[in-house]
């Protein structure tokens, strides 16, 4: 079962009357239920390894060393990992707060830092009165804090609140974890730098320097003595945390690094998944015992190549009502090969399932700009007519046609890569599985003739834009004003 900590991101009214911003801080397991499934099964002994962290430390060290940073390649589980692990350690008494950082959420919170210390703080309120009313305390003498940057937000939020109360006796002992997912995708805030500028004159600040000041700041506050939790940060192996994570730079800061794709072998657990998956699909479908064909599971362990993702967008296409029945569509996925390129690519069999994938849509381009169009709308919370829901909003846009059933046509055999609500369900957002899915659309030596420049994206939103309010006059059907894209988020957008 999904861990829920805060429903929506929304401004809370907690702390004596104070309102501030927390995170929609529900986390999403990259593959969706599948992955929320594989990961419950497997990766066993990585979660073991971890929850003993947490609960035990490091055994040998003369330090305590709070922090330990789980990385791995796109794919690799690492979402998954630290979900299945979030739950587990709820359900032990050993959660204090998480924090899933998502590129393509449509909430800015969990893009981006402002709303993390506020966030944290928020989750540790509910473990113990005492601690409430000292946060409350704080916010109250002072009550600009969350203007403040993430150091002052630190101190007061958490660190200030948690010294006094360990100063105290009684109450449940404050210990276990706090989890930062993702950490990666965190964008830049970019007016708070303004030493750097970008050729149209705005301020520029690269993600990295924000990524590196969370880090920093999860640092300072773990070297308190006062601090009862080991924090776990999981993201890709970037530069900014190889180096801030580099055992030669810090012998002693951080516990060892854990890399889930060189630390732990994924094949028996792909394959676990796999069977499982597979084996629910035949009886399901009424398939004789004897499918998939032998060797049918290790080809596809060995396409997987470590990558969870693979798994799980395989089992995605085979079980989404896609219009081929599944015996079919294994048989192509099986004989699917990857392109063959001078400079190796690790990520070859994946962008061989995506290019296959897009490439069963009746216009895999145009659908690509769809796909594209749509996580940028979904990025500035693009309203085209008050008067109607999110899906309506988006069909009025991007369809050429507003008689049309343009996005169905599109996008109907591209489920296991779009989470796409059904017709019923006017309000839900459509929403992407995995980043990954943009690191191969937004690299031309991955994806090929499916590259399109960001212009063009531009281009394509602005020429159905003009032409969904010339649909909109000349119908007389217009309800509300029409609100032009908001430009200020482009360089998110492109991020």
């Amino acid at each position: 079962m999904t861990t829920t900590f805060f429903h929506d991101a929304s401004d809370v009214q907690l702390f004596g009357g104070q309102t501030f911003n927390v995170a929609d801080n529900m986390y999403f397991f990259s593959a969706g239920a599948i992955l929320n499934q594989l990961s419950s099964h497997t990766r066993v002994a990585v979660q073991d390894d971890l929850y003993s962290w947490i609960v035990y430390g490091d055994a040998a060290s003369e330090h305590p060393r709070r922090i330990k940073w789980v990385t791995g390649p796109a794919g690799s589980g690492k979402t998954a990992v630290m979900g299945s692990l979030s739950d587990r350690c709820a359900a032990d008494g050993v959660l204090g707060a998480t924090f899933f950082f998502a590129s393509w959420s449509a909430s800015i919170g969990r893009r981006r830092k402002t709303a993390l210390v506020a966030t944290i703080a928020h989750q540790l309120a509910k473990h113990r009165e005492d601690l409430k009313i000292a946060i409350s305390t704080a916010i109250e003498k002072n009550p600009g804090v969350f203007e403040k940057n993430l150091h002052v937000q630190m101190q007061v939020l958490v660190s200030t609140p948690l010294r006094e109360v360990g100063r105290r006796s009684g109450g449940p002992r404050l210990q276990g974890a706090i989890i930062i997912d993702g950490l990666d995708e965190c964008e830049a805030e970019q007016y708070h730098d303004t030493t750097t500028t970008s050729p149209g004159g705005k301020p520029q600040r690269k993600n990295a320097e924000d990524q590196l000041e969370i880090l920093q700041v999860l640092q300072a506050a773990s070297l308190d003595p006062a601090f009862p939790f080991r924090i776990l940060i999981a993201s890709r192996p970037e530069r900014v945390f190889r180096e801030f994570f580099d055992p030669e730079s810090n012998p002693t800061s951080f516990a060892p690094n854990l890399d889930l794709h060189k630390d732990y072998n994924a094949d028996a657990d792909i394959a676990l998944f796999l069977e499982a998956e597979l084996s629910l699909l035949r009886r399901r479908h009424n398939f004789p015992p004897s499918w998939p064909p032998p060797g049918t599971i290790q080809l596809l362990v060995d396409k997987a190549s470590g990558q969870f993702i693979y798994a799980a967008t395989i089992m995605r296409l085979l079980g989404t009502g896609h219009r081929e029945p599944p015996k079919a569509l294994l048989d192509t996925v099986l004989k699917t090969e990857a392109t063959q390129k001078t400079a190796p690519n690790p990520l070859e069999q994946l962008d061989a399932l995506y290019s296959h994938i897009l490439s069963s849509s009746p216009d895999p381009p145009l659908s690509v700009r769809w796909i594209h169009s749509i996580r940028r709308l979904n990025e500035v919370d693009f309203v085209f007519s008050p008067s109607h829901p999110y899906t309506s909003n988006l069909h009025l846009l991007l369809q050429a046609d507003p008689e049309s059933n343009e996005v169905e046509h599109l996008l109907g055999n591209l489920h296991s890569l779009i989470r796409i609500p059904p017709p019923s369900d006017q309000a839900t957002r459509y929403d992407f599985y995995h980043k990954s899915l943009f690191d191969f659309l937004n690299d031309p030596d991955r994806c090929g003739e499916l590259y399109i420049q960001y212009r063009e994206i531009d281009g394509f939103i602005w020429d159905r834009l003009n032409r969904a309010c010339a649909n909109q006059f000349n119908t007389a059907t217009l309800k509300g004003p029409v609100a032009p894209i908001s430009r200020t988020r482009k360089a998110s957008a492109n991020s």
